[in-house]
């Protein structure tokens, strides 16, 4: 019974603060985009590319959502393979090709907090 009980268990969402205050310098259409991936994530299902793609360089287990939209590209950095929560731990607008290396340096850091 409580494998039945697991499956339907919605995981809650934790944000470092400064992700959190990240986001919500974002714009709407983009907070609406990402508020439904990190919704999804919490109730199980792992969204694919284009929308998310790991991020080995970060951690262990950890993936970014990309959101793009006319004024620019936005990156939110999670760990969802937590036993009971969604760990959202960094985001930015992202400029460059290449995601730049302060940017990685600083999620490591946020997410050792978060642990």
């Amino acid at each position: 019974m409580s494998r039945i009980w697991d499956s339907w268990r919605v995981k809650v969402a934790r944000f470092h603060s400064a992700a959190r205050d990240a986001i919500r310098a974002f714009p709407e259409d983009v907070r609406r985009t990402l508020g439904k991936a990190i919704y999804d994530l919490q109730n199980g299902h792992t969204p694919a590319m284009p929308l998310s793609r790991p991020m080995p360089t970060v951690g262990h287990g950890v993936a970014e959502l990309r959101v793009r939209d006319a004024a620019g590209v936005y990156r939110v950095f999670y760990v969802a393979h937590t036993a009971d929560a969604i760990l959202v731990f960094h985001a930015f607008v992202k400029k460059t090709q290449k995601t730049p290396i302060h940017e990685v340096g600083l999620g490591r850091k946020r997410l050792k907090e978060m642990l």
